[in-house]
């Protein structure tokens, strides 16, 4: 059989059949074609294909690809911060092969035709790329999206992330006409009337600052309303960026009452406190819902480890650096993810012993597939060659000249990680190979 690549002397984890072997790959036509057990692929066999039909994995991991389902590629609207081409890149060098877009765009993706627009955009990019519909027009929180023209043209859930839907009516409404296509409604949950104009994480921080804070009540309220709506309604919620100890504990009530209920967390809230903004007042670290505090912090890394929060989405927010060039309470919140996640993961959780690499590659893959309905592409013959190549123990630093993203505004800048993408696949192209 001729093979389009070969991916030689690799470990082999697939976290939807649970296995971890050493195996060569042979792809052919954008799929798996063939898994040569070790040894079983010769030398000569190797040499008809060397040169960039060939990658040498030896010491790395060849995984699933990874699936986000929280980014903000800004397109349309706001080009300047971000396109489906420049996120797509971003993704592929983070080592994701699907990604779900939130619909804050410039129109909202509250219609088949926003849908359709980005969608073929993203016909030309380094990863796929579905849509999450608007749960209300223009986001605005009163009159439902038509929800099931938004799922002929495509979309795979609901949500009106960056902002709560405050009326419970609404939010039942969309929970019951979700549950009608089976797809889930993500919730930013977070109390419009408790989070007001809150800078940060209301704490002693805030206090101490001279800061308005976005207390944590503001999202465990929010997500105790919402979990007791999706009891109700029999729909699918899924609760976006967690970021607090009562939030995670209000999910694994939910979830041991049997409600349909799952959850993210985003690399920067299992990794970052409030205390750094008063060492640093740096604008990247403004985010919503804020970081929290070192209890918050655990809490959700235990959320992690106990299967409370079933993945991990990055919550890729890009912004120029000219509206994150300002005063603390003018910068707009968000930071930039998709490329340092992986790092942060295998620095924050595995090297220290929450995690293993089997589990982050399912926080990372297949939980947040089948969260949203995607194929979950298995290391099988005949399944997608959607994967990604990345060696636990190389060391990098994080360095904004090396961002693939047209936004910069990371608080990691300077930080040095373990774990690196070495290369991602997508339908058997490579669409990312790290620079040498």
């Amino acid at each position: 059989m001729e093979f389009d690549l070969l991916i030689i002397g690799g470990h082999l984890i697939d976290p939807g059949f649970g296995f971890s072997k050493r195996a060569d790959l042979g792809i052919a036509g954008g799929k798996i074609a063939r898994v040569f057990e070790e040894g079983q692929l010769n030398k000569e066999e190797i040499k008809k294909y060397l040169g960039d039909r060939v990658i040498d994995a030896a010491g790395a991991i060849v995984a699933t690809g990874f699936v986000d389902l929280h980014v903000h590629f800004r397109e349309p609207g706001r080009e300047d911060k971000e396109t489906i081409m420049t996120g797509s890149r971003a993704a592929a060098a983070g080592g994701f092969t699907s990604v779900c877009c939130m619909p804050n765009t410039q129109p909202a993706i509250d219609n088949q035709e926003t849908v359709k627009f980005v969608t073929s955009l993203a016909e030309k990019g380094d990863c796929r790329v579905y849509c999450i519909g608007a749960i209300t027009k223009n986001r605005a929180g009163q009159e439902l999206s038509e929800i099931g023209d938004l799922v002929k043209a495509g979309v795979v859930a609901i949500s009106d992330d960056g902002d709560y839907v405050q009326n419970p009516e609404v939010m039942r409404r969309a929970l019951e006409y979700a549950r009608m296509f089976d797809i889930p409604v993500i919730s930013h949950a977070e109390d419009v009337f408790l989070a007001a104009k809150g800078l940060m994480n209301e704490s002693f921080q805030s206090a101490k600052l001279g800061m308005t804070g976005r207390p944590a009540v503001a999202e465990e309220i929010a997500i105790i309303r919402d979990i007791k709506l999706a009891g109700l309604t029999g729909g699918r919620l899924h609760i976006a960026h967690v970021s607090t100890a009562g939030g995670v504990e209000a999910i694994r009530r939910g979830k041991a009452e049997g409600v349909k209920v799952t959850a993210e967390a985003t690399p920067h809230h299992f990794t970052l406190t409030d205390d750094l903004i008063g060492e640093r007042f740096d604008t990247n670290l403004r985010v919503n819902p804020p970081l929290r505090t070192e209890t918050d912090r655990q809490a959700v890394i235990a959320g992690l480890v106990d299967g409370t929060i079933d993945c991990i989405a990055t919550d890729h927010a890009p912004h120029t650096d000219e509206e994150k060039d300002v005063e603390f309470d003018q910068a707009p919140p968000g930071m930039i993810g998709l490329e340092t996640c992986l790092g942060l993961a295998v620095t924050e959780l595995v090297d220290k012993g929450y995690l293993t690499l089997l589990d982050v590659i399912r926080k990372l893959s297949a939980n947040p597939a089948a969260i949203v309905g995607l194929p979950s592409h298995g290391l099988g013959v005949g399944e997608s060659a959607d994967l990604v190549i990345f060696d636990p123990e190389a060391e990098w630093t994080v360095r904004r000249e090396d961002f693939y993203s047209k936004s910069k505004n990371s608080p990691f800048v300077g930080r040095q990680l373990k774990g690196k993408v070495l290369a991602t696949i997508m339908n058997g192209r490579v669409t990312h190979r790290t620079r040498t």
